[in-house]
């Protein structure tokens, strides 16, 4: 029975290390990128609409998104998802609405605009 105890602990211990790990990598990729300061307020508010509730994303945050990067999207989105506040989301969902986001504004940007 006590040795059910330490294992208990040691998996408890390993899954806290890798968290606080990941949220460190996380923090890291955004400081390096600068990632909090290549968006507007109200395209930050879209973009979070559209990835953590029902909302859509213009044209032209799409633009302001996929210039963000998607290195620094990523590691916007998966910090927001070690936010406690955000605890009773699923994971598996936000991510792919976030990668959905990121597809269909990459795809906007990309295609060529009608002739006027």
């Amino acid at each position: 029975m006590a040795s059910l105890n330490v294992y208990s602990a040691l998996v408890v211990l390993f899954l806290t290390c890798w968290a606080a790990m990941a949220t460190k990598e996380n923090d890291l990729i955004i400081k390096d990128n600068n990632c909090e300061t290549k968006m507007g307020l109200p395209c930050v508010l879209e973009a979070f609409t559209s990835i953590f509730e029902t909302g859509t994303i213009s044209s032209n945050c799409c633009g302001e998104l996929v210039g963000l990067g998607k290195v620094c999207h990523s590691a916007l989105v998966k910090r927001t998802l070690e936010n406690p506040l955000f605890k009773d989301l699923s994971p598996a969902r936000i991510i792919a609405k976030s990668i959905q986001t990121w597809n269909n504004c990459l795809a906007l940007i990309d295609s060529p605009s009608p002739s006027a």
